[in-house]
């Protein structure tokens, strides 16, 4: 009998030794893979110089940058994401839930419209600036080392409302933003090593200068009192570890354009080894593990994709689309690890309870606010006309040039106003069944089902009619919400558990939005973005009829059912000892919520905020009972789309801003104060 040798154990040189032969040999295969037969062999002759003028060009010239973008790309991400989470101890940072990718991104569009023609290293340093501002307001007001929902909630927040100023700004300078869109959503395609090899020398210096404050990054591990007991300057290596990882995502989203959640997953991917082998979660090592980590990751999709699609299917689809899958499972899985943000419901909401007379007033008000918003979105436009003109419409007395303006203009002014009401009833609904004042469809991920079922039937059946529309949103909105909600009933419920899990729905239904738009013809692709916008342009009394039908259903059901709606929100407990069948009560009220969301959304588009800033407003001003709630929200979600409406068709006339764009950057400030009101 003889003894085993004990085995020896992993080293850290092993293990980032296989990480680079993992990486080479995903680079080996990227190589190979496109829409021209090109094997190993002829690869080998055109780096050798001994290949023929096709193959090498082929080669030389999209191949090698190619795999090489992929290589900077991820492991400057992979970087990057790892000193965020250090520095804030916080295993959700990231530059896309630091909002760096949308800084970057609205930065250079801003660029574009001026019509400057920067150099690739000006426009890096274009994003550069775009990304730290970015970065500062999300951790500014999430605070470093606080709850990691938090900081998701802050940078979503900022990515909605900067990507609404960037989308305006692509519909209104198309010409000048010409190929933006596509370049969003991230893709490594390359035309010769030019990119690449301006933007080497960048990442090279982000990852070097974090590597030498990388001691400092791990004493700030052991908390700020005992740093600054060892003598390591807290906030200064802070600032200079978040503007060292901001300049890597920045070149990143420069050569590649925005590649989604590859920060965070490569960190999340490297983890486990930290805890099996001695020596990896020193920063030293841990970053070059997590930018390795961060290449397979960008390789990987780039092979998969290549070998589920094939060479010439892949051209059109944006590696940025499956790195954003692997991302949003990622998050998925980490909201059930992330822990509590805390209770986000104000003081102020618990314990307010108005008079009726206050209530009766604040009707009152908004009714008179809602006619005269309407009043105004009917008389001015394009063409402004004077209330007897409507009169004479009205009674079939009208020319042709008033009966044409108000035959337009009418039903637009209708569905703004009415999936707004639905949107804010919806929102009341999903924030009472849920206990969580930042719910609300869009949050959620239910209004990106929506949209993703309603582009699925646009872009395919461009003829498609208005109950087509509804029932495609409908579909997409159920599916998506079945997901989001079964998980989080999981949980209870809790409130961070499902903002994530919400939120890593929307990023999914995002990335299939952009990957339908991004192959479609460009007709079909200019009407999408336009009906993605919220605009109610070309809207009929048909397209109006679907959210009619839901509003009233759901007014209805929540009306008669506005005690149970109360008991829902109070606790799991209560509504029980009360008699009330709680999963029943809680399953009509969701399922209310999602068709009021996607006849909504069939009708003006995605509009986001609107189902979060009404119900809110509601209650500061007329308590929690939902029988005021309710009528209040409505009335404000009504008002709001509909001002939002009228201000883009008016403010720059004749072009125009979709109402879904205004309501993000007037919901974005509001999301920010709440997440800052919160937090004291």
């Amino acid at each position: 009998m003889t003894l085993l040798a004990p085995r020896r154990p992993v080293t850290v040189t092993a293990v980032l030794l296989a990480g680079a032969v993992l990486v080479a040999a995903l680079a080996v295969v990227d190589v190979t893979q496109g829409s021209a037969a090109v094997g190993p062999a002829a690869v080998w002759r055109a780096v050798t110089g001994r290949a023929d003028q096709g193959d090498a060009s082929v080669v030389v010239a999209s191949r090698l940058p190619r795999a090489v973008a992929g290589i900077l790309v991820g492991a400057a991400l992979g970087v990057a994401g790892s000193a965020l989470q250090a520095i804030s101890r916080n295993p959700l940072a990231a530059p896309d839930t630091l909002a760096v990718d949308a800084g970057a991104y609205v930065a250079l569009t801003v660029v574009g419209v001026t019509g400057l023609h920067l150099p690739l290293l000006a426009s890096s340093g274009v994003a550069f600036v775009g990304g730290l501002v970015a970065a500062g307001v999300v951790l500014a007001l999430s605070g470093l080392g606080s709850g990691t929902v938090r900081l998701v909630l802050a940078g979503s927040a900022l990515a909605l409302g900067v990507g609404s100023v960037t989308s305006t700004l692509v519909l209104l300078f198309p010409e000048r933003t010409e190929g933006l869109y596509q370049w969003s959503q991230g893709s490594i395609a390359q035309n010769g090593m030019g990119g690449v090899a301006q933007m080497a020398p960048v990442v090279a210096v982000g990852i070097l200068g974090l590597l030498v404050v990388g001691r400092r990054i791990d004493v700030l591990g052991l908390g700020d009192d005992a740093a600054r007991g060892l003598g390591v300057g807290v906030r200064r290596t802070r600032v200079v570890s978040v503007v060292l990882a901001v300049l890597l995502a920045a070149a990143a989203v420069t050569l590649a354009g925005p590649i989604g959640f590859v920060g965070l997953c490569a960190p999340a991917l490297a983890r486990p080894l930290t805890r099996r082998v001695p020596g990896l979660a020193r920063a030293v090592v841990a970053l070059p593990l997590a930018g390795l980590v961060g290449a397979v990751v960008v390789l990987g999709s780039d092979v998969l994709l290549r070998a589920v699609v094939g060479g010439d299917a892949a051209v059109g689809v944006p590696t940025g689309t499956v790195t954003t899958f692997v991302g949003a499972v990622f998050l998925v899985g980490l909201a059930f690890r992330a822990r509590s943000a805390g209770d986000t419901t104000t003081a102020g909401d618990r314990l307010r309870i108005p008079s009726t007379v206050v209530f009766v007033l604040t009707v009152v008000v908004l009714a008179a606010v809602l006619v005269g918003t309407v009043i105004a979105a009917v008389l001015l436009g394009d063409a402004k006309l004077l209330l007897g003109d409507v009169v004479n419409w009205a009674t079939g007395r009208a020319g042709p040039i008033v009966s044409y303006v108000l035959d337009t203009r009418v039903p637009r002014v209708l569905a703004a106003l009415l999936a707004g009401a639905a949107l804010a009833l919806a929102g009341t609904a999903v924030q009472a069944v849920t206990r969580n004042p930042l719910a609300e469809p869009g949050i959620l991920g239910v209004s990106g089902g929506a949209g993703l079922g309603a582009v699925l039937l646009l872009t395919t059946v461009p003829v498609a009619g208005s109950w087509g529309v509804a029932g495609a949103a409908l579909a997409g909105a159920g599916v998506v919400a079945a997901v989001v909600f079964g998980l989080a009933a999981r949980g209870g419920f809790r409130q961070d558990r499902l903002v994530l899990i919400g939120i890593g729905a929307s990023a999914a239904t995002t990335a299939l939005i952009g990957l339908l738009i991004a192959l479609t013809d460009p007709f079909n692709a200019t009407k999408a973005l336009t009906w993605l916008s919220g605009s109610t342009y070309g809207r009929t009394m048909p397209d109006v009829v679907p959210v009619v039908v839901a509003l009233a259903l759901g007014l209805v059901v929540v009306g008669l059912r506005h005690r149970a709606l109360d008991l829902v929100s109070l606790d799991e407990d209560t509504p029980r000892l009360l008699g009330l069948r709680l999963p029943a009560t809680r399953l009509l009220f969701l399922v209310t919520s999602v068709v009021l969301t996607a006849t909504a959304v069939a009708a003006v588009g995605t509009i986001g905020f609107v189902g979060l800033v009404a119900p809110h407003a509601a209650r500061a001003l007329v308590g929690r009972r939902h029988a005021r709630v309710v009528p209040v929200a409505v009335l404000l979600g009504a008002v709001l789309v509909c001002l939002a409406d009228l201000l883009g068709r008016t403010v720059i006339a004749p072009a125009q801003i979709g109402a879904g764009l205004l309501t993000a950057v007037i919901g974005t400030p509001y999301f920010v104060w709440l997440l800052a009101r919160s937090r004291t």
